[in-house]
């Protein structure tokens, strides 16, 4: 029986707190599966996947990069993610068309707050994960260490397959727990030596083992069968269990190595193609149409279905990435559009690696590829078959929170840099572009200072633009903290003609929405009901109303910020039997409740962001006299490996320029990080 291609394809993302390993690791892959012949070096500016001239200049991964490889008779679609939180938003557009992903740690940091954050974005989109703990050479470097963080702080069952031989800089190889053979490479060797288990670590290795098999028998029905016949498991199935743990989620296994001398990279390799998914083992993909819920199979012959989940616009160009999730496209095909409902015309395919790709007469289920061609397709949209419409959810964007005023230094580039900025935006969904009403300066918005630092810094380099900007600000909302109960507002207006008639009466509280959407918990929102009675306001005019309010909701009476965190209640009304209409209510919604919140007692919030600095001993006090100076809250300090990890929260207005302070304080030494937890009440002095 002929075996399915597509049960030899694994579409998979790195995930990592920055500065982990992530694109060292990716660059190992690809030279040990030949893609490239050439190991590139993140601190020589010759990496493949971080290829952007920001990249190479700032040493981090900004955009992600997708490549494909391949190895042991597999073809692996591989995105490399950014690892600062600045640009969470590429790690959650990837994530979305991914089946699975490598986490790599730190063997002497363990569970950084980006891995973390990336962490949980997989588990919101259910991708299994495999972990590999990187740096085992460093000093300081601790397997079981860095594991009891991943318990810890992520809260998963690890799966150790792998003993570690040597310690720190005489790291120099691994023990394969499943199969009890050792691997070793020599200095500089591209590949291991497999051997017998050393003497000295046959008793560790044992019990290692048999603590992997009773971890696994506990929780795979089948492996517990075994193991409760032969009190033992074979490496079959062992192996077996262990790739149906990770596809379930029931367990991560975990690998260990130095992506940077080239150890541990082929057994990374051998555990993709053997524990993580193909994109048969997962679900199909869900979409909607017309309304109702439909599926698309992995199949080629099936019905085509493609989620865009990134877009380059260049000057000469577009090009957009897909995941195929059904059927087949091929090069000069129509398809269609389901979010803006046209048809566009496929160019040209393009295999991706990095920035150079390989063309292709057509794309099937499962494959990641760049396509040209595309004019109004846009990171989130559906690409289907014009025959069988389909609408695949897009991914989330992030909101904002950070903005700064740009403008061309030569009044005749303004339009220039309306383009530029339009690119942007089309290109990062997480950029926003606005006008400001009062000063009709452009405001550009994004998710952090670095976010928005390299933004303009592309205008600068890629379109060639001069640009002045202005002092970073921040996205503040306004709350009610105490409200007002019977408040009644009276539309009336008579200008010739039919008039316009609404009487509506408002209760307007404080409300807090918790982790499940029932309210009374931390986060904040809207909430509009109506407990009017005996048909005294028409449920068409409650409707109106309701929309009223939310338009009220964009300006708050404080700075003209946006409104969270309140619950409006219809308690009463009025109608006019000929006077009233959606219109008039809708007004008498926006005016009424724009004139509630000015009666009630309003309280600005702030961004506050938990931020992670890495400091020496000596320079702690420093840090933390700093820190309360930005009106930090220190949450915690904790000693690790001649430094002290401090742990604070912060409100985001500032940090502005406190990298700089940071290493001035600290004689270069210092480093921190940091991610945004919500918002809290800002002090009376806050300038709004």
């Amino acid at each position: 029986m002929r075996t399915n291609p597509l049960t030899t394809v694994r579409n998979l993302g790195i995930l990592a707190h920055v500065d982990a390993g992530k694109t060292t690791v990716t660059e190992r892959i690809l030279y040990l599966t030949g893609t490239t012949h050439k190991r590139g070096e993140v601190h020589d500016g010759t990496t493949v996947t971080d290829f952007d001239p920001q990249e190479r200049d700032r040493g981090i991964t900004i955009f992600a990069a997708a490549v494909s490889c391949a190895w042991a008779g597999h073809r692996i679609n591989l995105i490399d993610t950014p690892g600062h939180v600045d640009f969470a938003d590429e790690v959650e557009r990837s994530l979305r068309v991914l089946d699975g992903a490598v986490a790599v740690f730190d063997a002497v940091a363990g569970v950084e707050p980006q891995s973390e954050s990336v962490w949980r974005q997989a588990d919101r989109h259910g991708v299994p994960r495999i972990a590999f703990v990187n740096k085992m050479d460093r000093a300081g470097a601790d397997l079981d260490t860095a594991v009891a963080s991943i318990r810890e702080r992520l809260h998963p069952v690890p799966l150790v397959v792998q003993l570690p031989i040597g310690t720190e800089d005489g790291f120099t190889g691994v023990v394969d727990l499943p199969r009890m053979r050792a691997l070793v490479w020599a200095d500089g060797a591209d590949t291991a030596e497999e051997g017998p288990v050393p003497g000295t670590l046959r008793e560790e290795a044992a019990r290692r083992r048999r603590l992997l098999e009773e971890a696994v028998a506990e929780r795979h029905p089948g492996a517990l069968e075994e193991f409760c016949d032969r009190e033992t498991l074979t490496e079959a199935t062992l192996t077996g269990a262990l790739r149906d743990l990770t596809r379930t989620g029931d367990g991560v296994v975990v690998l260990c190595g130095s992506a940077y001398r080239n150890r541990g990279v082929e057994p990374l390799l051998d555990a993709v193609v053997a524990y993580l998914p193909s994109p048969l083992d997962v679900p199909p993909v869900r979409g909607t149409h017309d309304g109702a819920e439909r599926e698309r199979p992995a199949d080629p012959a099936a019905p085509m279905a493609a989620l865009a989940f990134k877009v380059n616009a260049t000057p000469t160009g577009r090009l957009t990435y897909l995941r195929v999730y059904s059927g087949t496209i091929g090069k000069g095909d129509t398809v269609w559009d389901a979010g803006t409902r046209r048809t566009e015309r496929i160019g040209r395919i393009l295999r991706v690696r990095a920035d150079r790709h390989d063309p292709l007469e057509r794309a099937v289920a499962g494959d990641i590829v760049a396509v040209v061609g595309l004019k109004t397709a846009r990171a989130g949209s559906t690409l289907c078959a014009p025959g069988a419409p389909l609408l695949l959810e897009p991914p989330g964007v992030a909101e904002p929170v950070v903005h700064v005023a740009v403008e061309a230094r030569r009044s005749t580039e303004t339009d220039r840099l309306a383009a530029a900025l339009a690119r942007l935006t089309e290109e990062d969904p997480s950029l926003a572009v606005r006008t400001d009403p009062e000063t009709a300066q452009t405001v550009l918005s994004g998710m952090g200072e670095l976010h928005l630092e390299v933004a303009v810094e592309r205008v600068r380099r890629e379109y060639g633009l001069e640009v002045t900007v202005g002092r970073p600000g921040v996205a503040y909302r306004e709350t009610v903290g105490e409200g007002v109960t019977g408040f009644v507002h009276r539309h009336v207006k008579q200008d010739g003609g039919a008039g316009q008639f609404a009487h509506i009466v408002l209760d307007v509280e404080p409300w807090e929405q918790d982790a499940d959407g029932d309210g009374d918990g931390a986060g904040g929102g809207f909430v509009f009901r109506s407990t009017v009675v005996g048909g005294r306001v028409p449920q068409e005019y409650v409707r109106a109303v309701e929309a009223g309010c939310r338009d009220a909701l964009a300006e708050g009476p404080l700075g003209g910020h946006p409104v969270t965190g309140l619950r409006v209640t219809l308690t009463d009304g009025q109608t006019h039997v000929k006077d009233s209409s959606d219109t008039a209510f809708r007004t008498a919604g926006r005016f009424g409740l724009r004139d509630a919140l000015r009666a009630s007692g309003m309280i600005l919030l702030e961004p506050v962001v938990e931020v992670t600095v890495t400091v020496p001993e000596d320079g702690v006090g420093g840090v933390l006299g700093d820190l309360a100076a930005r009106r930090g809250r220190v949450t915690g300090s904790d000693p690790r490996g001649g430094a002290v990890v401090v742990t604070a929260a912060v409100p985001l207005a500032e940090l502005f320029g406190y990298a700089t302070r940071l290493r001035s304080r600290t004689q270069g030494r210092g480093t921190f990080t940091a991610r945004p937890t919500g918002y809290a009440p800002a002090p009376a002095a806050v300038v709004r």
